[in-house]
This record gives C-alpha cells, structure tokens and sequence, in this order.
C-alpha cells in the first residue's frame, strides 16, 4: 500500500505568483477594462479573461524568449484588436508595466511567513526579471531583513514559458544544484491547473492546489494534484497542524 502523502515530508515547496500569490485577474481586469469600454463590449468579466489569456498563450509559445512586460503589451495590443481598438505602442508599453499594480492575495503575506519556518521558498513564474524583483518581490517580502524567498526562477531566466516542461525541469534542476534537494522533497504549489499542475502531472512530480475562490484563468485542463487548500493561509495552518 503507497504510504499517505503528507506536507512534512517536504522540504521546498516552489510557487507560482500570479494567481497564486498575486491576484493576476484582478490586476489584468482593471488593466483592460478601458478596452473594454472604448469598444462597447458586452463581454462579462470572465469572458474577457478567457479571451486575454487565450491571446497570452499563443503569444508564449511564439514568443518563449520574450520579457514577459514585453509580451505583456503584444497581448494586450493583440486582445484590443479583437475588439476592433487600436492602442498605441505607448499604451502597450503601459499595459506591460501594469504589473506594478497588480495585488497580493490578502492571504500570501502571512501564510509565507508560516511556510517558511518549515520549507525553503522557491518561485517558478511566467515573469521577467525586473517586473518581479521592482513591484511583486517588495509586496510578498515587505521586510528586507526578513528574506522569504531562497531561489527566484523566471521564464526569462528559463527562455520559456510555463507549461513548457523545460521550466519545471530547470527548476529541478537549480534547486538540486543549489540547495542539495532532490525533487522528491520538492511540492509545487500553483492556482494554474494549465500552466502549472498538467505539467507537473505528466513529469510524476507532487503538487498542491491553492485553489483560488473565482479563479478563471489557468482552469482549462484535466490535472491531479496531492493536496487542495481553498486559500494559501489554509495550507499553512494545515502544515502548522502536523
């Protein structure tokens, strides 16, 4: 009989930022929102995030080596002219930086702080670097003397972005390497069925689910996962409790 799986038997848990972390959706609504109005649409808020990611994803996977703030503005660019909008390479290059706007969970902070007591941190994100560590890294580690994260991996850094395995195999690969842990102790910890639990699932690697009340992006996929918790602070109590 396989022995039941349990958090403590873990040791690094790799996270996913946006959806996970950060609420992307939030922050990408507000963002398009404009859109939206210049062209009358009658698109539900839902409606025009499937469409936004749908747009997202295409553009990743013809565009792998591209900053993800670059990307960003395509997307956008590409989105609006569904609409029948057309913006400007300035208002592209100010979508692509709106990711300064885009908030953490109420959650995240705290339960980090738990989680880290008993795992090292590592993030796995369809980010590129100076999105990440000039806006998102100061909100989720708001102490500079009280480091969160002990490894920062992005699709920049990668040249891919997620769900391409290649992203979880670097990361393996990197915290072997600088940590001394092998991916049997390794939990990855995502919102993303698409961009991160399918992947994950078809590499053999263990995984929770932070399950995010009203998610719409990252849905579109049959993926398993280890562990489900409705919120991120669920999943520390959840780890304080063992």
């Amino acid at each position: 009989m396989r022995p039941e799986i349990t958090l403590k038997q873990f040791r690094v848990l790799v996270f996913d930022v946006y959806g996970t972390l950060a609420d992307w959706e939030t922050g990408i609504f507000q963002a398009i929102r404009p859109t939206l109005e210049r062209a009358s649409s009658p698109w539900t808020k839902e409606e025009a995030l499937l469409a936004f990611t749908s747009v997202e994803k295409d553009l990743q996977v013809q565009h792998p080596e591209m900053p993800y703030n670059e990307l960003l503005g395509m997307v956008y660019h590409a989105f609006s002219e569904r609409l029948g909008v057309h913006t400007t390479p300035e208002e592209d290059r100010a979508f692509g930086s709106s990711i300064a706007q885009w908030p953490v969970f109420p959650d995240t902070v705290a339960a980090l702080a738990i989680l880290r007591k008993y795992y090292k941190i590592v993030v796995l994100s369809n980010v590129d670097n100076n999105s990440f560590d000039a806006f998102t890294r100061k909100a989720l580690e708001p102490n500079a003397d009280a480091p969160i994260f002990d490894l920062v991996i992005t699709a920049q850094d990668i040249g891919s972005y997620k769900p391409d395995p290649a992203n979880f195999k670097f990361a393996l690969n990197a915290i072997k390497g600088k940590l001394d842990i092998d991916e049997e102790g390794v939990l990855f910890t995502a919102q993303s069925l698409f961009h991160d639990h399918k992947p994950v699932n078809a590499l053999g690697l263990h995984s929770a689910w932070i399950a995010r009340e009203g998610a719409i992006m990252g849905m579109d996929a049959d993926a398993t996962y280890d562990f489900k918790f409705d919120t991120l602070m669920d999943m520390a109590k959840a780890r304080e409790s063992q």
